[in-house]
């Protein structure tokens, strides 16, 4: 007799955005394997068309209300480039600590809400609030930190009202700035007791390798995270850069009839950007 494996998980729950999991197998053979993606279109390029360009940040950063500092800063550099404008070295720095609070909040909500209740056999973060009280004081504390970070330099943690083309409509006070310093500088404690968490239950985590085509920001100035040209990173290590201007000739998007949401293919059949392809284009980078 056969032996079927049939998986249908609908609304796949902790990921950020809608997916369902299809897998057919018969007898060890996987016969069929979907990710599909049904979140409702939402048409973004045609909703910012005609409207003033003072407009447009606020507009895309409803794109993701976790990672929304990123949707403005992309709008606004894209906004700067059209209008020829120049920002000062005052502004670059402020949106590049801006962009790091952003990445801090949005790792730890990734690293403690998402994957940390896999990694520890619950359903959620909620019953380890019993079982591992302190993970969770220390995740809160964290987090707390993060929309903090966003909300004195932008003017609130989602959707932020003081990113604006040029620079910002209200700067950050010297206090203020010099709160946040000592706000990071207390938690590097917490996040020493994070690597030290993620190490003890890292055996946990499968072993997965394939070949993959990483892409993402490299700035010569520092981590790629704001500025630079695009890299890609191939198998055998061959790496290129190419300038953000010319960013249609890497996206090259695709309809897939498994998903609302556009695929796109560079040299491979796809590739992947995020924090892995970040690393490994710019890990001489990382601070030691």
């Amino acid at each position: 007799m056969a032996q079927k494996i049939n998986i249908n998980l609908q609304h796949v729950t902790r990921v950020e955005g809608h997916g369902n999991i299809v897998v057919n197998a018969t007898n060890g053979k996987l016969e069929r394997c979907e990710w599909q993606v049904p979140e409702a279109p939402r048409f973004f390029e045609s909703m910012v068309r005609g409207r003033h360009f003072s407009e447009i940040a606020r507009i895309t950063s409803r794109i993701c209300g976790i990672c929304s500092v990123g949707h403005q800063l992309a709008s606004i550099k894209a906004t700067e480039a059209a209008l020829g404008i120049s920002v000062s070295e005052q502004t670059e720095k402020l949106r590049r600590l801006l962009k790091h609070g952003e990445n801090f909040d949005s790792h730890i909500l990734h690293v403690y809400f998402l994957v940390a209740p896999d990694l520890l056999g619950v359903p959620s973060v909620m019953p380890l609030a019993e079982s591992h009280p302190e993970v969770v004081k220390r995740a809160l504390a964290m987090k707390g930190l993060g929309s903090r970070w966003s909300s004195l330099i932008a003017g609130r943690s989602t959707h932020p009202v003081r990113i604006v083309p040029g620079g910002f409509s209200t700067l950050i006070t010297e206090a203020e700035l010099v709160e946040l310093k000592q706000s990071i500088l207390n938690i590097l404690p917490e996040l020493e007791a994070t690597a030290e968490t993620l190490q003890s239950v890292a055996d946990r985590i499968p072993q997965f390798e394939r070949k993959t085509e990483y892409i993402g920001l490299v700035d010569t100035v520092e981590y790629g995270l704001y500025d630079g040209q695009i890299g890609c990173l191939m198998p055998d290590g061959q790496k290129t850069l190419i300038g953000v201007e010319d960013y249609r000739s890497v996206t090259n998007e695709w309809v897939s009839p498994l998903s609302t949401a556009k695929y796109t293919r560079h040299q491979m059949d796809s590739y992947m950007v995020g924090a892995l392809a970040r690393i490994n284009l710019n890990f001489q980078q990382l601070h030691p």
